[in-house]
């Protein structure tokens, strides 16, 4: 089936790199499957990270072949408009994730003026204070308006360690104020349909390729992409996935590169 493939979408964290750190044989197979003429795209749940940070950090560690990357900051402005119109928003997360917010036309809120919000956008905050939770908490239960790139548990780093990701912190905002956040990114539709419009390809010649069964495999098959499930070591195989890959170089023999 993946030798019948044109494009390739891979998921980041947990699957091309862990950290600061390449995933043993991630750069070759992209580079083989590029010189075979498959066209390949990056999408991640990175709440902290635009496309453009994205490709500078992949081309850093080696992956020369990197064109195409889609964060969520890429279109959370975007969504909040379409959403909420111009609003004014309280930001409890990463700097630029507030700097895309604003560059979309919306008005940031000071955690002390939380009252003055109409959105909440809740991010990966690695300066999270309880007074900040506090305030993003009682914007959201007044405005009902929670909006998140993604609600991943985890985030995934070196040495398969994990530090608590963004949908622990929207997870927290959103049961104190009795709101259920809008998701940006995976697993909802918008990014993947733009990494293939990006590819220029439909959804069933290109496969999903990633290590979140929620995320990566169900918003893949949702959009009627095939699916990689990327379970290295001893991580149980998924019935979900049309492959289960142990390594890139597995996925390299599979798609015939």
């Amino acid at each position: 089936m993946l030798e019948a493939l044109r494009g390739f979408v891979f998921d980041l964290d947990g699957c091309v790199w862990n950290g600061n750190a390449l995933n043993p044989g991630a750069a070759e197979t992209l580079g083989r499957l590029v010189r075979a003429g498959r066209r390949v795209a990056f999408l991640t749940n990175n709440s902290r990270a635009t496309s453009r940070d994205i490709l500078e950090r992949l081309r850093a560690l080696g992956v020369t072949v990197a064109e195409h990357a889609l964060t969520p900051l890429d279109i959370i402005g975007i969504v909040i408009g379409q959403r909420f119109g111009p609003s004014r928003v309280l930001v409890v997360g990463a700097p630029e994730m507030a700097e895309v917010i604003v560059q979309a036309g919306h008005e940031l809120v000071d955690v002390k003026h939380y009252r003055r919000a109409k959105v909440v956008a809740v991010g990966n905050d690695f300066d999270l204070t309880y007074i900040r939770l506090t305030a993003a908490s009682r914007a959201a239960a007044v405005t009902g308006a929670l909006i998140t790139p993604n609600v991943d548990p985890r985030l995934p780093i070196e040495g398969g360690e994990f530090l608590p990701g963004c949908g622990a912190l929207v997870a927290a905002v959103a049961a104190a104020a009795a709101v259920t956040p809008v998701v940006v990114g995976k697993p909802e539709p918008p990014l993947f349909r733009m990494a293939l419009e990006r590819l220029e390809l439909s959804a069933d010649e290109t496969a999903m390729v990633g290590d979140s069964l929620s995320s990566d495999i169900r918003g893949g098959r949702a959009v009627g992409m095939r699916t990689v499930f990327y379970a290295p070591g001893d991580h149980p195989a998924s019935p979900e996935a049309d492959v289960t890959i142990r390594s890139f170089a597995e996925l390299a023999t599979l798609a015939g590169v």
